[in-house]
């Protein structure tokens, strides 16, 4: 009768563990559920970065100052060029030092120099980038033997600054963009600047919304000869001075969503692009352009080009605008207003095959 009863208690302290074990379990699920939700709210509206955690939501959710800085956390991995007797990754910025985490391989070995070295024989890098950095800038500057960048975690919405971020990144072939957010990014100036490299690049995922700087964005990414870009708005863009300067590989090129309302500087824009042979340029607005320099220079395989609704009343530089666009053959330029152009030198220079409809010159 005992051994019965002791059986049966048994079985029930069991059965009770086994409860308890499943709503633990099931607390701690909807807890993470609620620090989620509770994390979304407030970066939502702005307030995350100022959060200052009670007891009551601490205890009661278990929350610590990692949870906050993981939530925040950009991580991105990097593959190499082994056997490379140079810098793999360098932190420009010195006293961001302490938010930039580098990780070798899967161990984790964190290293406090500013910068890898070949003898760390790195066949993956991981980069954590802690909450209190804003701005991407210059992150992989120079990183000439990195092959491979992938953004593998992005949970950050107050980043505004990408300029020059893979600038000189010549032996970068692939970049995995699937997780980036760049909704309040502001500047993405020399974002690509001689990333020679790179054949492809899709970048339908940008948000370019807030964008204001866009020049040389891509300048000589020579083997460039895919680019989507068809998602950009630049509404508020001002500046696009040599965006696709030296792009000699690209073919095709998708402007149809760009908007050029406030572009004030648009010189050498399309300057180098000779393998492009045609560019569809009827939405561009060009009445607050001022600096026309160099804007399709080099064209040299380009045949017709209509610039006869571009407003010119503002332009003060119009030097080397068609220089050596040796295959263009038509010009309609009777709606150019030249009053306040200064500069006009090398205009036409080597356009042997052009004819010419002009009016105010």
């Amino acid at each position: 009768m005992n051994s019965k009863k002791n059986k049966t208690s048994y079985l029930k302290k069991q059965n009770m563990k086994s409860k308890t074990c499943s709503r633990n379990i099931l607390e701690k699920i909807r807890s993470r559920f609620i620090l989620k939700r509770i994390f979304d709210n407030l970066q939502e509206n702005k307030f995350l970065e100022t959060i200052r955690y009670n007891k009551k939501i601490k205890n009661k959710l278990d929350i610590s100052i990692n949870d906050y800085k993981e939530y925040l956390q950009i991580e991105i991995e990097m593959i190499p060029i082994l056997n490379k007797n140079t810098n793999f990754i360098y932190i420009s910025n010195k006293n961001n030092k302490g938010y930039y985490h580098i990780y070798l391989d899967n161990n984790k070995k964190e290293t406090k120099r500013v910068y890898i070295k070949e003898k760390d024989n790195a066949k993956k890098i991981t980069v954590k980038i802690d909450y209190e950095i804003k701005s991407l800038s210059e992150l992989f500057k120079d990183c000439k033997y990195i092959e491979k960048i992938n953004f593998i975690k992005f949970n950050r919405k107050d980043i505004n600054d990408m300029n020059s971020l893979f600038f000189g990144c010549k032996s970068l072939k692939e970049v995995n963009f699937s997780n980036i957010y760049t909704n309040n990014v502001i500047n993405m100036s020399k974002m690509f600047y001689k990333c020679s490299s790179l054949k492809e690049l899709n970048l339908s995922s940008f948000n370019t919304n807030n964008v204001i700087d866009m020049s040389e964005m891509f300048y000589k990414c020579s083997s460039l000869d895919k680019i989507n870009i068809s998602n950009f708005n630049t509404n508020n863009v001002n500046n696009i001075s040599g965006m696709f300067y030296g792009c000699s590989s690209l073919k095709e090129l998708d402007l149809s969503n760009f908007n050029t309302n406030n572009v004030i500087d648009m010189s050498n824009l399309f300057n180098g692009c000779s393998s492009l042979k045609e560019l569809n340029l009827s939405n561009f607005n060009t009445i607050k352009v001022i600096n026309m320099n160099g804007i399709f220079a080099k064209c040299q395989n380009i045949k017709e080009l209509d610039v006869s609704k571009f407003n010119t009343e503002n332009v003060t530089n119009m030097s080397n605008m068609f220089l050596k666009c040796l295959s263009l053959k038509e010009l309609n330029l009777l709606n150019f207003n030249t009053n306040k152009v200064t500069n006009m030198s090398y205009m036409f220079y080597k356009c042997s095959s052009i004819k010419f409809k002009c009016l105010q010159f």
